[in-house]
């Protein structure tokens, strides 16, 4: 009996929590009302959108939200041949550079489960954008109306020229070498790739992002990608990471193989 009443007692209990979670202002239950509006999108003095932190604020960086150029359409893509065999081969063995610690250019930049940061520097009329893991790099992003430079050496980030087109930053990326995926999935992409981005901040906790892939060598013409949303993460900053400490994904770094020999020049 007295356990038979204890448990009767819990359960008026756990009845009465739950009723005033459900009508409790901002609750989970059912009777909880709608989420708080997000903030507006900041603004700099001359009214262009902050993408990063706000200035005298807190520090905080953006979530991924960029994993496959191609989601949503696949089918659409208009790949050269042997650019399809690869992102198929791909898809079966993600022996992926930057698991390797390897810088990676592109939208693979905003893949990294630890979040990147903008830091714009209005003094330089530059931008950069800062990979919070992995590889720990940056890229720099030039706003002050530069053209791209002739003979431009192919790096992992290639060379940034942005403008603004009312609140969206246009960003062209022109000088990307071979070695590196531009997304998660491993796209292929060839040294004739030039890349567009868009993004927007449409409020203050969204930024959305859209890619156009301008690549002759590897696709028959230039194609665009669905928008991607990435979130804020309050809080966000850089910190110190140690590429491969501990890592627990021995296959995204090995791929089907059993080992890597560094000594040898690698193009994935």
């Amino acid at each position: 009996m007295i356990a038979r009443g204890l448990a009767l007692l819990l359960a008026i209990g756990l009845l009465t929590v739950s009723a005033q979670a459900q009508q409790a202002p901002g609750g989970a239950g059912r009777g909880a009302g709608p989420a708080a509006p997000a903030a507006a999108t900041p603004r700099w003095p001359d009214g262009k959108p902050i993408l990063g932190s706000v200035p005298g604020q807190p520090v905080g960086g953006w979530g991924a939200g960029v994993t496959s150029l191609p989601r949503g359409k696949l089918k659409e893509i208009p790949f050269q041949p042997w650019a399809r065999a690869v992102y198929d081969m791909r898809q079966i063995d993600q022996f992926e550079p930057h698991t390797r610690c390897k810088a990676s250019g592109g939208s693979r930049q905003f893949s990294t489960p630890y979040g990147t940061e903008f830091v714009e520097v209005p003094e330089l009329q530059r931008m950069y954008i800062m990979d919070n893991g992995g590889p720990n790099s940056y890229r720099i992003i030039y706003l002050d109306g530069r053209s791209f430079p002739e003979n431009l050496m192919p790096t992992n980030y290639g060379y940034s020229i942005g403008r603004w087109e009312g609140d969206t930053l246009v960003v062209e990326t022109r000088g990307l070498n071979e070695k590196f995926w531009m997304d998660r999935d491993g796209t292929p992409h060839t040294a004739q790739l030039k890349v567009i981005e868009r993004l927007t901040r449409t409020d203050f906790n969204t930024l959305r992002y859209q890619a156009t892939i301008d690549d002759p060598g590897a696709y028959t013409r230039p194609w665009t990608t669905n928008d991607f949303l990435l979130r804020w993460r309050p809080g966000d900053e850089l910190f110190e990471y140690i590429c491969q400490q501990f890592n627990q994904g021995p296959e995204l770094m090995l791929g089907s193989q059993e080992d890597v020999d560094n000594t040898r020049f690698f193009v994935p």
